[in-house]
């Protein structure tokens, strides 16, 4: 019987956003899980210019731009794909997607329009409530720009949260309640990024759900609720234990229903590709409102991919192989 060549699998990690920790978290989680039958995993490191392969043996090896590969004790290795778990730049954003578009290697996320709109809060939103998405009123702030208190008290209201445009795990983001507050804000969303968003506050419940699609078959998973007990879902309530995650949400099976319907419909209007994860607030009456779509949703022990996976009665293992695998179908 003949020998399975296994495919080399690139897991690409880190990244030059604040999230580099929560990457590299991501990325031991899908190294654990990633059929070893079938791949041969590693985790490559980003880091502005410096890429490196980290061996499973703790060596570290400089990446090849030219192929994508890298050699260890005389032996080259050629990457087959790549399964992207940065989260932020450069492979949130669409910038690495492109690298690998035009080295011919296909990888698990959305393209680089999809992955840079998806990482733009501000013109996601804007296309998508064009379209019918409800979506909260925001202002948009260039570096340079000002905006008094007042002027963001009339056209958003308080309390109100000011964010980097683009980022993710909450880094840069506070929620505003008072006009005192609201020049700090602004100053500590410029430190993340140069676009910041003045978004109103939607009272409601917080709800996440998740999302893939292949050729074969589309597969929603469970809705959670999120239950913070910090002030909102920031980066302490996320990957810190702050926080109380239902699955299956606490919510009645027609809105739970409306909830998968409409992340399965935003996927495609998207263009989606690989696992995403929409985050939702609840407000009167039953709206649904999206508050962000996640590209490269967290992948470590207490995110909410996993967890829903799980609810599912799925397996870890057999959806990544199914997204990979995909690639090559």
């Amino acid at each position: 019987m003949g020998t399975t060549v296994k495919r080399n699998i690139a897991i690409l990690a880190g990244g030059d956003s604040s999230e580099r920790e929560v990457s590299h978290r991501s990325a031991a989680t899908i190294l654990e899980y990633l059929d070893k039958n079938l791949y041969s995993p590693c985790i490559v490191d980003i880091h502005g210019r410096n890429w490196e392969a980290q061996t499973e043996d703790g060596r570290h090896f400089p990446i090849d731009k030219n192929d994508f590969s890298y050699t260890a004790d005389g032996t080259k290795t050629v990457f087959d794909y790549a399964y992207v778990i940065i989260h932020g730049t450069p492979g949130e954003n669409g910038i690495f997607e492109g690298y690998l578009q035009l080295m011919g290697i296909p990888f698990s996320t959305c393209d680089v329009l999809e992955s840079a709109l998806t990482f733009d809060k501000y013109k996601l939103n804007r296309y998508l409530e064009s379209l019918g998405i409800n979506v909260a009123k925001a202002i948009l702030l260039k570096k340079g720009m000002t905006i008094s208190p007042d002027k963001v008290k009339e056209e958003v209201g308080l309390p109100c949260f000011i964010k980097p445009s683009a980022g993710g795990s909450s880094f840069g983001t506070t929620k505003v309640t008072s006009a005192g507050q609201v020049e700090k804000a602004i100053a500590d969303a410029f430190l993340e990024n140069d676009e910041i968003v003045i978004e109103s506050f939607l009272d409601g419940t917080e709800v996440t759900c998740g999302c893939y699609k292949t050729s074969r078959r589309e597969v929603t998973l469970p809705v959670t609720e999120v239950v913070p007990q910090t002030e909102f879902f920031d980066y302490d309530a996320k990957y810190n234990g702050f926080v109380s995650e239902i699955t299956p949400a606490r919510i009645p099976d027609t809105l739970r229903d409306r909830i998968q319907k409409m992340t399965s419909e935003i996927y495609d209007l998207v263009g989606c590709r690989g696992i995403i994860r929409n985050d939702y607030i609840i407000t009167a009456g039953g709206q649904i409102n999206l508050l962000e779509i996640n590209t490269t949703p967290g992948m470590t022990p207490t995110s909410f991919i996993p967890q829903q996976v799980r609810a599912a009665g799925m397996n870890l293992t057999d959806v990544l192989t199914e997204i990979i695998e995909d690639s090559f179908n």
